[in-house]
């Protein structure tokens, strides 16, 4: 998936279709000349599903196609028969994705299994046909009920990535360099801020070919959660994520203060992230010597009391292993719990 491939966000027009109109037939047949009403009903008008599918991942199929029109079901004809209910439509999303109602912005549901189902625009009830409005003072009911009207309305929809680990850093901080090295994604990379523009998705393989899921979201900067440089609408995919890698390169001052203004950011953005399982793994490690990293250990031992951390180097292939069992102890950790 390139990047320009990966939307996330897109609003679309939904239009059910109308019901059918009941009959009025009288039953006209030879030697029968006054058989009585026999105006069958009107079909259902055709929903406007939406459903999650699991082979999906981003909304960009909606990008080009947001007006989807169900069918109007048919009217009604004589000897009872009733019309088909019009033919329902579609719209097929990544699971995870969240429905709002675009005037009011509300969150309407969300999507969380694959094919699972909800109903956008309900069709029109059809109308009634004549039969149904004999009656012993009025035996040849002449009229019958128009079709319901279907429903027009609009909705936004958004995506919230599923994945097991949700890379959490500032812009640079070697995130798409390990999401790389780590699994199948190859996200872009290149020794400038602001790199990766969209999310990655990549699967790790670990042990006995079992695998898990990690997603590298934009680098977040000071403010993210108020909207400032590109963090803000990307931080609702960490949402999702059970275990939080929080990354630090161990080239900068203090280490301490970097985590300390990611989890802030998390913080105002959303307390309840706060309660995930977190990881702080130090990147670029292949820039310290080994007295240097005796030195560091010995101050986040301290500084990081009950928050576990490891080091690592993607480019130097170090650690690498180490950072996966630990990741695959706390998702199991997170499964059991």
């Amino acid at each position: 998936m390139t990047e320009g491939n990966f939307v996330d966000y897109v609003k679309i027009h939904v239009t059910s279709g109308k019901g059918g109109q009941g009959s009025a037939h009288l039953r006209r047949e030879k030697y029968i000349p006054k058989g009585g009403p026999d105006g069958g009903d009107g079909g259902r008008g055709g929903h406007v599903i939406i459903q999650a599918h699991k082979n999906l991942w981003t909304l960009f199929h909606l990008k080009f196609k947001r007006h989807y029109k169900a069918e109007h079901g048919t009217h009604g004809s004589k000897q009872t028969s009733t019309g088909a209910d019009g033919a329902d439509v579609y719209v097929e999303v990544p699971i995870g994705t969240v429905v709002r109602d675009t005037e009011t912005q509300e969150i309407l549901f969300e999507l969380t299994e694959d094919g699972e189902e909800r109903i956008l625009a309900a069709g029109g009830k059809g109308g009634r046909g004549n039969a149904h409005f004999k009656s012993s003072t009025n035996q040849t009911p002449r009229y019958a009920q128009p079709g319901l009207e279907g429903e027009e309305l609009d909705f936004t929809l958004e995506l919230k990535l599923l994945a097991d680990v949700g890379l959490v850093g500032f812009p640079n901080a070697g995130k798409s360099t390990l999401l790389s090295v780590i699994t199948s994604a190859k996200p872009k990379i290149a020794d400038y801020e602001f790199t990766t523009l969209k999310p990655n998705l990549g699967i790790v393989e670990y042990r006995n070919h079992q695998t898990f899921v990690m997603a590298d979201i934009p680098g977040i900067i000071e403010g993210a959660a108020e909207g400032k440089g590109i963090g803000h609408r990307f931080l609702r995919h960490i949402e999702r994520n059970s275990t939080l890698l929080f990354l630090v390169p161990a080239d900068v001052d203090d280490i301490k203060e970097q985590y300390e203004i990611l989890l802030n950011e998390l913080k105002r953005y959303n307390p309840e992230l706060l309660d995930k399982e977190r990881l702080v793994a130090i990147s670029k490690s292949d820039l310290l010597d080994d007295e240097l990293k005796v030195e560091m250990k010995e101050l986040l031992d301290q500084e990081f009391e009950g928050i576990p951390y490891l080091f690592f180097s993607s480019v130097a292939q170090q650690g690498l292993m180490e950072l996966k069992d630990k990741l695959w102890e706390m998702l199991n950790e997170e499964t059991v719990s």
